[in-house]
């Protein structure tokens, strides 16, 4: 379900500290039945064992293999529009006690660069000449005992076209593809972390 971004931002997240520049896109919370506060590792293995399954829905990996296609005619991902070159990894601005958080987590085959691993939080970030964006996973009390997980989109697009890829993808990402990774996510919880 998507929520307002001030869901996101009312919260104490360590990543608000280095990162002013960019904009909160989009926030969604995600069902996971029965979880307690000790659960979010289990539900990050859920979800990099789902991604590695390649579990994602049909109507996601059409729109995703459809995004890659156009991004290789037109030069989108190439390596020198990534991170280290056109943009600097988030990795770089992180405070000491972040800096290795990260460097031990298991590997997933998404598209995705792991920046850093908290008790309660995850951020990861992907950058091309489109955007630089930060996929912000937390985990959050639900108000009775339960737990669930949020995740925050947040960009800086790169320029005016950036920001009109942004916004001409957004009714797909709001209409299509939240919707069916709402749905996988839910289930690689009740399939992988297991309902206590």
């Amino acid at each position: 379900m998507r929520i307002p971004a001030t869901a996101h931002l009312a919260q104490p997240w360590r990543i608000h500290e280095f990162t002013p520049d960019f904009k909160v896109e989009d926030v969604w919370t995600f069902r996971t039945p029965g979880a307690g506060p000790d659960d979010f590792p289990v539900m990050l293995a859920a979800l990099r064992a789902a991604y590695d399954a390649g579990g994602q829905p049909a109507v996601v990996r059409f729109m995703l293999a459809l995004r890659w296609k156009i991004g290789a005619l037109f030069g989108w991902d190439t390596p020198t529009t990534g991170l280290g070159h056109r943009v600097a990894s988030l990795r770089d601005r992180l405070p000491r006690d972040l800096a290795r958080t990260a460097d031990d987590v298991p590997p997933c085959t998404d598209p995705f660069t792991e920046v850093y691993l908290l008790d309660n939080e995850a951020a990861r970030e992907l950058a091309n000449k489109t955007v630089h964006t930060i996929m912000h996973l937390s985990w959050l009390p639900t108000g009775d005992g339960e737990y669930h997980l949020r995740c925050t989109a947040l960009v800086k697009p790169n320029g005016l076209f950036g920001r009109l890829y942004m916004a001409g993808i957004a009714p797909f990402r709001h209409l299509i593809v939240y919707p069916a990774l709402t749905r996988q996510w839910e289930r690689a919880w009740r399939e992988r972390g297991g309902v206590r």
